[in-house]
């Protein structure tokens, strides 16, 4: 009977890809990385084995937020204004994000820590312009704009805002470049939408509405694929944690950087 279970026990660590020695069970530092987009470096504790795998429900919070956000944005089936799926900014993606983040990092994963923090600030900050009952734009209020949402004072100030987060996500794009190839990709077109939905405010501003709209269909359609990718990497990585083989190609680009997987104690040593 024991030797049945050791055995059952071996094949699921070689169905995830993971080596059982007499001590312990190691993780190639490649899958490691693809199941927790971050490299793998030396930890003190054992918390990716005590806990589950927060990385993905973050992700699945940002995907249904964003694939949502995109489609209002390219107006599918008439849909206009964000009001009636606020809850997608305050809830859907911001909970499931900072829950993840919380977890990301007590296991020590730095990076998902940090993108599942920058996404969920970002979700709750611009969810605010969504609620009509904060009267943001009242200030701007004029006799012809009752609301102010559409003066120009009121518009730029949001366009500016975008411009700020999209320095914020390119920054963070620059280090996916360790990651992998669909990583990238999520920030790369995430940082080139919020860009292109800024100059839809700046647009907006200038009264320039028909080149507005295009700007906001453009940006939807980037987040559409932002969100596309986001699934594609989210059902990659649940399929490695339910053991299911599932060879799709994530593009892993910690290949071309130097390995981190090493005991930092022994490298010091060796270079004195």
């Amino acid at each position: 009977m024991a030797n049945y279970q050791e055995h059952n026990v071996s094949n699921h660590d070689s169905e995830k890809g993971l080596h059982r020695t007499d001590t312990t069970v190691t993780m190639p530092p490649e899958l490691f990385e693809k199941l927790y987009l971050t490299p793998k470096v030396p930890m003190v504790g054992d918390y990716n084995r005590r806990f589950a795998n927060p990385t993905p429900l973050g992700i699945v919070g940002f995907v249904i937020s964003t694939f949502t956000f995109a489609m209002v944005l390219m107006g599918w089936g008439g849909a206009e204004g964000a009001t009636p799926v606020a809850g997608i900014f305050f809830f859907v993606g911001p909970v499931l994000l900072l829950f993840s983040m919380v977890f990301e990092w007590i296991m020590g994963n730095f990076f998902p820590m940090m993108a599942m923090g920058l996404y969920a600030v970002f979700w709750l900050s611009f969810g605010l312009l969504q609620l009509p009952t904060l009267q943001l734009s009242q200030p701007y209020a004029t006799t012809g704009d009752p609301t102010g949402q559409m003066s120009p004072e009121y518009n730029s100030v949001i366009g500016i805002y975008l411009i700020v987060w999209g320095f914020a996500l390119f920054t963070f794009f620059v280090f996916t470049l360790k990651v992998n190839t669909v990583f990238a990709l999520i920030f790369a077109c995430a940082t080139s939408a919020v860009w292109v939905l800024s100059g839809a405010y700046f647009k907006l501003a200038g009264g320039n509405f028909e080149a507005a709209a295009s700007l906001q269909k453009a940006g939807g359609a980037l987040l559409f694929v932002v969100a596309a990718l986001g699934w594609y990497m989210c059902v990659i990585i649940m399929a490695g944690e339910m053991r299911i083989t599932l060879n799709l190609p994530l593009g892993d680009l910690s290949r071309f950087w130097p390995s981190t997987d090493v005991d930092l104690a022994a490298a010091a040593a060796h270079r004195d």
